[in-house]
């Protein structure tokens, strides 16, 4: 049968996303300053398009005299990865753990969703400051305490839909032609998982920005002298009065981020599966 047309509904979100994934790779090249880079006499400097504004500088500087454009750029390529890190960092053992939790659900299936319920038992986003209360905060360690938070919905998601999967002819089919296990997980049921996988680990993937930006916001996330969103904002936090822009662009840049993403991920999940089309 012949797949549905992409729909126009996502286009736009889409071409906004790969604008800001090339603006964070090639932001060594068209930053017109060094993000770390600090001008004592240029503090607070205001956007072009505000009295007193310089081309020099077009979103202003923020409170050290540092570029906010460079800034953002910078820190796209950071909030992005770290967001792609944990999500990729969640899914390959949510989707392990899944299928073994799926096709042994005496023992090991038991086991698997026990703690995926203890991981659950705390919101993701606290979670992710226990984690770094142990780990200490970094670049890394934030990345793995958010992978950690996101790990349970995976597998869980994995386990329910490759169950669904293992009830349909295909499998039984493979199985009674002597497939061994490994086999009717990642070449049999695994494929036919893709759409749902696919679709949560793009919601999850603007979760994990969100939960970077206030990791970063709270301190416990991305230290300075590191560009990332949310620790813009707790820095730009006591100039909002006197210099709004240093806290209006940094939540912009996430709010424009995290709602094309999630527009992308509800597109996707209609244009996947059949039922909602």
């Amino acid at each position: 049968m012949r797949p549905p047309a992409f729909p126009n509904s996502l286009k736009l979100p889409l071409a906004v996303l790969v604008l800001l994934v090339l603006a964070a790779l090639l932001a060594p090249w068209i930053a017109p300053h060094s993000p770390v880079e600090q001008n004592r006499a240029l503090l607070l400097a205001p956007p072009v398009w505000v009295e007193g504004g310089s081309s020099a500088h077009w979103l202003g500087t923020d409170e050290l005299g540092r570029d906010i454009l460079s800034r953002l750029l910078h820190g796209a390529r950071i909030s992005l990865g770290i967001g792609a890190a944990a999500v990729g960092l969640a899914l390959i053992p949510g989707v392990v753990l899944g299928l073994l939790a799926a096709f042994y659900q005496r023992w090991l299936g038991t086991v698997v969703l026990r703690l995926m319920d203890l991981l659950l038992a705390l919101p993701g986003l606290l979670l992710a400051i226990c984690v770094l209360a142990v780990l200490g905060p970094g670049l890394v360690n934030t990345v793995i305490a958010i992978a950690i938070g996101a790990l349970p919905g995976m597998t869980r998601l994995t386990r329910a839909t490759a169950l669904a999967e293992m009830s349909k002819g295909y499998v039984m089919a493979s199985q009674a032609a002597g497939a061994s296990t490994v086999r009717l997980m990642f070449r049999t049921v695994l494929p036919n998982c893709t759409a749902p996988l696919t679709v949560s680990a793009t919601l999850a993937f603007s979760g994990a920005i969100l939960e970077a930006a206030g990791l970063g916001f709270l301190g416990l996330g991305v230290q300075a002298p590191l560009p990332e969103w949310g620790a813009m904002l707790a820095a730009a936090r006591d100039y909002h009065e006197r210099a709004p822009w240093t806290v209006l662009l940094p939540g912009l840049a996430i709010l424009v981020t995290v709602l094309c993403v999630n527009l992308l991920g509800d597109g996707l999940r209609d244009w996947l599966d059949p039922k909602l089309r």
